[in-house]
């Protein structure tokens, strides 16, 4: 397992665990709705398809310590709301640790995104994994965007992330 994993972090709503196999059928609304990966190129069309290739990019992370997306649960009800995560990646040549995060359409706009990167960001720089944080988000990914601002981010630079038109935001640690 990874050490940028969560397992069994907690916030006010939220318990964070790591994502299992038996997930899948509770993710997959995520790949129904167009809106959640309308700025993606390169993701299969089909659902099924498309949540299979994240989950075995979840598990290879978790493998390889290289980071990966814990499930995000609410407390009360025990549901499964979305995921989020520290993730190594490379950006323009350069390692980097990204703070991940995708709620399921029906949780949209209640907070969840924020309150899950909060708690990563603070998780990272507490174990001093790293002196930054980015988030990579579509340039056109609004809502996303403003969850990096309420994280304490900037925009930092725009690029390209495979094959897809990316904003870098960025927060250094204080």
């Amino acid at each position: 397992m990874s050490k940028y994993l969560l397992e069994g972090q907690t916030t006010e709503r939220l318990l964070f665990r790591c994502i299992q196999p038996s997930d899948f059928d509770d993710w997959l609304p995520f790949y129904h709705e167009p809106k959640s990966t309308q700025f993606w190129e390169g993701l299969p069309l089909d659902p099924i398809e498309a949540c299979q290739l994240q989950f075995d990019r979840i598990f290879e992370r978790y493998q390889n310590d290289l980071g990966g997306m814990n499930a995000l649960v609410l407390k009360e009800a025990g549901q499964l709301v979305g995921i989020c995560g520290l993730l190594v990646q490379t950006v323009d040549h350069l390692e980097e640790l990204e703070i991940g995060y995708s709620i399921l359409p029906q949780f949209w706009q209640r907070g969840i995104a924020i309150e899950a990167a909060q708690k990563c960001k603070e998780f990272a720089f507490e174990h001093h994994y790293a002196d930054s944080l980015i988030s990579i988000i579509h340039v056109n990914n609004v809502p996303s965007q403003k969850v990096a601002l309420k994280n304490g981010m900037h925009l930092q630079k725009t690029t390209s992330y495979k094959n897809n038109p990316v904003h870098i935001f960025r927060v250094d640690r204080t």
